[in-house]
């Protein structure tokens, strides 16, 4: 009697069908996210909540780690926890199928929950997360249904290997799993059918009213394996808290102006690039670049200058902070004090093309000579005046310093770091970069030996990067190569290392190479 009240499931039936429950699950929410411009997937509600939640110490591993792949990592990190949980389902099924069943109803708790944390987030957000708990237990329920009928004796030929209700299992979870997967994929394009790729593919830009001439191939170095002076769009850093890029079509987005100003103002995408658009050469860096990293690049912005929107808008005396904010809620924020004469723009092109979805179509904040995590608002909709003391923005929240000027930095592109080399003339080379004060110079140093100045390619101005180049006259053995950079105003490079936490990282970059005979 007991083993007809109390049926039990072989795990080779369990497993897979909690496998394939969960699949399914993913996939409604994944479908359903698409649905609502407002709803996401569970998975990335989820992964939102946790890249708001987790300890700073674990984002910047994450991103030394993993670099511009930071949130791909997250999502697969996701999905193998939900298939661990999924397997820990099965194996409770095994003996008490109705309660691992009731377990899918947990995860869409958790992605309800996580779907209200975002800004702005309505009620019904929680709709995907939902319909995603629902389908897990229903799929569960029917897949363990021939082993946990109640009042039924378990057939042992049922289950063995050729038997009808294993391969009637076997279609139904092949059929659940191949509905899962378009269903996935049908919830992906959903979520990026916005229009943003569209709108941004038929926008044509005015002409800017200050055009910067091309930057003559005296800035190149012409050294093979150093970092182009403009980088690709492709190539781009990207560093930002949006799991999925944000899909901003031009038509319906604003830009409001409020705060601490005179007359409050909202412009549409028309009137913002009617106030008259200039060209920029600005080398963005990232705070969480650390020594010799690469979240750091160089392009040529075009935007509308910062200070029109603001002379319009009228700042009050008492505001010393300007805090952008994304459409996802993300917000910026930077001194007024910053708006020295220094390039700032509210940029909406880059590298002579519209803005790339990722890197914040249709507009976004760039001020020169401060770390983006102050001054980079992308997929920019709110520009608000304000006080240091009455807000601090998202990352100076989470304990990083509210002023980021980028320090002075000097990195070796090549050779890289344990390159076997040839004896011989060997070209060394990189960049180096102190945005607002220009590189005066760059110092090369070989097994700690003296600091000798390197060939330094044309300054294009004092908000990009300079390459710099040294022919060695490498002799065979292990050998140490450091390099640092003097800043425009005669400031050697901090020696001291520091990570990246809280004010930007610090200290020479040094490699070594192992040269053989020739």
């Amino acid at each position: 009697m007991n083993e007809l009240h109390q049926p039990t499931i072989p795990a080779a039936r369990a497993i897979p069908g909690a496998l394939v429950a969960a699949a399914a699950a993913l996939a409604a929410g994944e479908l359903s996210g698409g649905l609502v411009s407002s709803w996401q997937s569970p998975v990335v509600s989820v992964a939102e909540a946790f890249i708001d939640r987790v300890p700073r110490s674990m984002k910047e591993f994450a991103i030394e780690q993993f670099g511009t792949n930071d949130k791909i990592a997250l999502v697969v990190g996701i999905l193998l926890t939900a298939t661990l949980l999924a397997v820990v389902l099965g194996l409770i099924a095994t003996r008490r199928p109705r309660p691992a069943s009731a377990g899918y109803l947990a995860f869409a708790a958790l992605g309800a929950w996580a779907s209200q944390q975002a800004v702005g987030a309505p009620w019904h957000a929680v709709i995907p997360s939902l319909l995603a708990g629902a389908v897990g237990v229903a799929v569960a329920r029917t897949l363990w249904a021939p082993a946990t009928a109640p009042l039924r004796p378990i057939d042992a030929d049922r289950d063995t290997p050729g038997g009808s209700d294993r391969r009637a299992f076997l279609t139904l979870a092949g059929s659940v799993t191949a509905a899962a997967a378009v269903a996935a994929v049908v919830g992906r394009w959903l979520a990026g059918r916005g229009g943003a790729a569209s709108s941004r593919a038929d926008l044509t830009l005015p002409t800017p009213e200050r055009q910067l001439p091309l930057a003559p191939s005296s800035v190149e170095a012409g050294v093979d394996g150093i970092a182009p002076f403009f980088t690709p769009n492709a190539d781009f850093y990207r560093i930002d808290t949006a799991l999925t890029v944000p899909q901003v079509p031009v038509d319906g987005w604003s830009l409001s102006v409020k705060g601490l100003v005179d007359e409050p103002f909202e412009l549409d995408f028309d009137e913002l690039v009617s106030l008259g658009l200039v060209e920029e050469d600005i080398t963005l860096t990232c705070v969480s670049n650390t020594v010799g990293g690469n979240l750091v690049g160089n392009a040529r912005w075009t935007g509308v200058p910062l200070d029109r929107i603001l002379e319009r808008a009228g700042v009050q005396a008492g505001a010393d902070q300007i805090v952008g904010r994304s459409t996802d809620g993300y917000t910026c924020g930077f001194p007024v004090s910053a708006l020295d004469g220094r390039p700032a723009i509210v940029a909406v092109a880059m590298n002579g093309e519209p803005l790339p979805l990722e890197h914040g179509f249709p507009a976004r904040l760039l001020v020169a000579g401060l770390y983006g995590y102050v001054s980079a608002t992308k997929w920019l909709t709110e520009l608000e005046l304000t006080t240091f003391d009455a807000f601090d923005q998202y990352w100076v929240d989470r304990g990083w310093v509210d002023d980021a000027p980028i320090k002075t930095m000097a990195r070796i592109d090549t050779p890289r770091s344990l390159q076997k080399l040839p004896a011989g003339t060997i070209p060394i080379g990189g960049v180096a970069w102190a945005q607002t004060r220009g590189i005066e110079a760059v110092e090369l140093s070989i097994d700690d030996g003296p600091f000798e100045p390197c060939e330094l390619a044309e300054s294009l101005n004092d908000n990009t990067w300079r390459q710099w180049s040294f022919p060695w006259d490498a002799t065979p053995g292990r050998h140490r190569l450091t390099v640092r950079a003097v800043d425009g105003t005669g400031e050697t490079q901090i020696e001291e290392r520091a990570e990246p936490f809280p004010s930007g990282a610090s200290g020479w970059m040094s490699l070594f190479v192992e040269v053989t005979d020739a």
